[in-house]
């Protein structure tokens, strides 16, 4: 009985991509999936028992949320169980920069994450801070405010998780006892939600000093006091936590949860028990991360001759103008001195020829290369619309999640761009040359935009823009190295909303990627020396069925590549 629905589920999951399946296979061969399989149990209980009625969720509320909750990406797929990310460790441990860092990927890929950081709430029941002795354990009356606190917080978690379409939720907190850890576990097992525990150690006073002098000497905590006197409570409040502190013991007591200690700032990892894609993907993440100080350059390359002629996509080189400001970038990046400096390209020509220039050694990324626009490669907006109107509004009505016919979606972009993102946080001085869509994706990650914004990010030609990770953010530089050159953005249309297109339309997405049989992806421009076009092979000639869907009102909205290939030969 508890296994009857598992068929539906598969047939409501029959539009996803392909990567999805071969990741839904994956998670079902772990131990303790196959476990409560072969027991008909909770696949997210790992006991091999079905989950008792109690575990259940039962607030209808629930249900509804989930039922109005925005599509995010077929990441969010795999979070079929609302999770809990606990921190734990003392005080200038970088858990909240973690939680962040964390938080912003995760949004980023498309789970919807959110942190509830304790030392805020604590802020609102007590307004103003005195010292370090609120955080005795012998303080009886500031304990109380302590737990009611984390109790308050608990409760807008659940309703983050059960009425508002969240996935995931970040408790930022030291949470260093058990009793504390218990306490959260009881609500997650209450609520039905999956705990992973986020453990950071560090006995490096070094690292334990900057991280006070750099963050916690602008705490509110700390209004008009000198550093001198900061470092002084701040480290006499590390000791008063020290007194009850007790770390995950992943031999004994906690040697069946979900966690990952990460000790002294990435230089070791503990990993135990990841039972679940999203976990992994978390462990994934925070072993890539590293703190140091460098800068990461982003610009386009240089102007094209299909920007001077409005068109997207292709293969074209660069303009008079993009050849100017190759030259250009060269002088500034001399200018700048930068130590290391390593420089990234697509393997389209505008960006190698662009990186040429410079005269220094360059990495070719093929999976930096622009969006893909399939059959609308090459074309301009304006040769869209009038041709294909209801393409073009489709993609007007949802930018983000908008997939070009045999082409990508910005949300395919982002999925694509995840390794970059991930060697990025590796690595020192870094100058990406790129294209204008994989530039937008790379600024969202790094400025925690929206899906909603990401498409409309400004992104002009001939201005590189300078990232330096700070606390908790990241500072952005502008240089506008004075080349003119054409603009190529287009604004957020002012009124768009899904009245606009009949409901027939709403079919070519990242949620529903279905492709009709006039359908056919032509070769993508790789690398330069490819020809400028690739003629379809005889067999897969599509002019005969697209005349006959001509015939066909319902499947104006399906177009072929020779359609494409005519207009732009117009």
């Amino acid at each position: 009985p508890e296994t009857a629905a598992f068929p539906r589920v598969l047939c409501q999951w029959s539009k996803r991509p392909p990567s999805f399946y071969l990741l839904f296979y994956a998670s079902l061969h772990t131990p303790a999936t196959m476990s409560s399989l072969a027991g008909g149990g909770d696949p997210g209980s790992g006991d091999g028992h079905p989950p008792r009625a109690a575990e259940r969720p039962t607030d209808s509320r629930k249900i509804e949320g989930r039922a109005n909750e925005k599509k995010c990406s077929w990441a969010s797929y795999m979070t079929n169980t609302s999770t809990m990310i606990v921190m734990i460790g003392l005080p200038a441990r970088g858990k909240t920069y973690m939680s962040k860092k964390l938080t912003r990927y995760l949004n980023w890929i498309g789970v919807p994450t959110k942190v509830f950081n304790l030392g805020e709430y604590r802020r609102e029941a007590v307004q103003s801070y005195k010292s370090y002795d609120f955080f005795r354990h012998d303080n009886a009356e500031a304990m109380e405010i302590r737990k009611q606190c984390a109790l308050i917080a608990l409760q807008d978690v659940k309703v983050y998780l059960n009425e508002e379409g969240g996935q995931i939720a970040v408790f930022d907190a030291t949470n260093t006892t058990r009793e504390r850890r218990d306490l959260i576990l009881g609500f997650a097992q209450e609520n039905s939600y999956k705990v992973f525990f986020v453990e950071s150690i560090c006995d490096d006073p070094d690292v334990i000093a900057e991280n006070i002098m750099d963050v916690k000497v602008s705490s509110p905590d700390y209004p008009e006091r000198n550093r001198e006197s900061v470092m002084e409570d701040f480290l006499k409040r590390i000791e008063c936590y020290k007194v009850t502190y007790q770390p995950l013991d992943p031999d004994q007591h906690d040697k069946d949860r979900s966690f990952i200690q990460v000790i002294n700032v990435g230089q070791r990892f503990l990993v135990n028990r990841v039972r679940d894609y999203i976990q992994s993907k978390i462990v994934y993440y925070l072993m890539n991360i590293h703190v140091h100080s460098h800068s990461i350059y982003l610009c386009r390359h240089g102007e094209s001759e299909h920007n001077i002629q409005g068109l997207i996509g292709g293969d074209a080189g660069l303009s008079a103008r993009g050849k100017e400001f190759a030259r250009t970038l060269r002088g500034f990046v001399e200018n700048q001195k930068i130590v290391g400096l390593k420089v990234w390209t697509s393997q389209l020509k505008r960006t190698i020829q662009t990186a040429e220039a410079l005269g220094v050694p360059y990495e070719q990324w093929k999976i930096l290369n622009e969006i893909d626009a399939g059959v609308c490669e090459e074309m301009s907006y304006e040769l869209i619309r009038d041709k294909f109107p209801e393409e073009y509004a489709m993609r007007d009505q949802d930018k983000y999640h908008y997939r070009y016919p045999g082409g990508e979606s910005y949300q395919d972009l982002v999925q694509r761009l995840e390794p970059v993102i991930m060697e990025l946080e590796r690595q020192g001085n870094v100058l990406v040359i790129c294209h204008q869509a994989v530039m937008r994706c790379l600024l969202a990650y790094f400025l925690d935009k929206s899906a909603d914004d990401l498409p409309y990010l400004k992104c002009p030609l001939h201005v590189v823009l300078k990232l330096t990770p700070v606390a908790y953010g990241c500072k952005v530089d502008m240089f506008d190295l004075k080349v003119e050159a054409v603009n190529t953005h287009r604004n957020r249309p002012l009124a768009c909303g899904k009245h606009d297109v009949p409901p027939a339309l709403l079919r070519r997405n990242s949620f529903t990627p279905m492709s009709s049989q006039d359908q056919v992806k032509r070769p993508r421009l790789f690398s330069v020396g490819n020809p400028p076009r690739t003629p379809l092979p005889p067999a897969l000639d599509s002019t005969r069925e697209s005349d006959e869907f001509a015939e066909k009102p319902e499947t104006l909205n399906c177009f072929s590549p020779s359609d494409s290939d005519d207009s732009v030969q117009k």
